[in-house]
């Protein structure tokens, strides 16, 4: 079977907050976040209420073998200049080898398509060397670095500003959809 037939991304409801929240908290995704502290279930959903009456905040489900396992969202979504900022992870600890690229791959189909966006922007520890390849591999490039942008562990972190266009992922879609193809899972 199609490995993107098996693949989804719905919109997040009230009935994933527990499970999104759980995953937001692992030590693995939390020491690559901004914001590296546990989230209280109340901060939670105080976020969650507050994304879903954000017109410039749209946040997804991602699911594999209609197995919810990672979350992809899309900030500041700026119409007028065609332009957002996205946020990511697979939660899932059990999840196949290859998701994270599947869920890059309709997660960037959904804001250059649907949304009709034109740019997407991406800003990455740079420590976090595993998300500064995976957007290099979906097409990313570099347009600058934050120095001492963020507190992280007592310290200043630099930040890698990346951006893909949409005219640049038609392209790059190609190369993703045969590497998708030949994982074989």
């Amino acid at each position: 079977m199609n490995l993107l037939a098996r693949a989804r991304l719905v919109d997040m409801d009230a009935s994933h907050l527990e499970m999104v929240l759980n995953w937001r908290n692992r030590e693995a995704i939390r020491s690559v976040m901004f914001n590296d502290g546990i989230i209280s279930m109340e901060e939670h959903r105080k976020w969650f209420e507050k994304t879903a009456q954000d017109p410039r905040t749209i946040v997804k489900i991602f699911a594999f073998d209609d197995t919810p396992i990672g979350l992809v969202n899309f900030t500041d979504i700026d119409k007028r200049n065609g332009k957002c900022y996205w946020g990511f992870y697979i939660g899932d600890p059990d999840a196949p080898k290859g998701a994270g690229t599947i869920m890059g791959y309709l997660a960037l189909n959904f804001i250059f398509g649907e949304a009709g966006i034109r740019k997407l922007c991406a800003e990455i520890l740079r420590s976090n060397e595993r998300s500064l390849r995976y957007h290099e591999r979906l097409g990313f490039r570099t347009e600058g670095i934050f120095k001492e942008h963020v507190l992280k562990n007592g310290r200043y972190a630099d930040v890698v500003a990346m951006a893909l266009f949409q005219r640049e992922w038609l392209d790059k879609r190609r190369e993703i959809e045969k590497w998708i193809g030949g994982l074989g899972l």
